[in-house]
């Protein structure tokens, strides 16, 4: 006889498949669920069900969005000359974070790589051509991931997107603010000088 009611393993199990969430979290997640008030459960459960129901991919950039365009693609206020190309939508987060960049977006769904079947074509990367076809856009800052797979996928669409009247950018990487010299790797610091500006 199992030592906890199935419904109890079932909701472990789900929550054990979330990224990030390791047995022991998913136990205390479920534990928690158990302890609430059934409103809480009731309200969990209605969110993520609105949440399939009534958020989508934008259809110009990818990002999420609660109509045909995400708030990002509906403001006026934006460059719509400057594209910021990232791997995922969480990327376009941490970008607007900063506060530096006004433009626009376009999320790939993910980067190259050929050990894991990933291709250009299972990238958005034709949307993007089409997007540059408009002849509106000065410039594209490739943001992808200092990884393998992200600067393979940089230097394909570097490559990919070289054309008259458009700059192909890539966001510097180096050092992060707050850290010793003395710890950083190898790479870090490389990465850090190719980036290097004129103060």
């Amino acid at each position: 006889m199992p030592l906890v009611p199935e419904a109890v393993e079932r909701l472990i199990a789900e929550f054990g498949r979330l990224p990030g969430v390791g047995p022991k979290t998913a136990q205390r997640l479920t534990f928690f669920c158990l302890r609430a008030p059934s409103e809480v459960s009731q309200r969990l459960s209605g969110a993520l069900a609105e949440l399939h129901e009534a958020v989508r991919p934008c259809s110009r950039c990818y990002f999420i969005a609660q109509g045909e365009l995400c708030a990002i693609c509906s403001d006026a206020r934006r460059d719509p000359a400057q594209i910021c190309v990232v791997e995922e939508p969480l990327d376009v987060l941490a970008i607007e974070r900063s506060g530096e960049f006004h433009g626009l977006y376009h999320v790939l769904g993910g980067a190259l790589s050929p050990m894991d079947g990933i291709g250009p074509d299972e990238l958005r990367i034709a949307e993007l051509e089409r997007r540059l076809r408009g002849g509106e856009v000065r410039e594209v800052v490739i943001a992808t991931d200092p990884d393998v797979e992200g600067e393979a996928t940089a230097f394909y669409l570097g490559e990919r997107l070289a054309a008259p009247g458009v700059t192909v950018s890539r966001l510097a990487h180096g050092l992060p603010a707050g850290t010793d010299l003395e710890y950083a790797d190898e790479l870090t610091v490389a990465r850090a000088f190719t980036g290097r500006r004129a103060l």
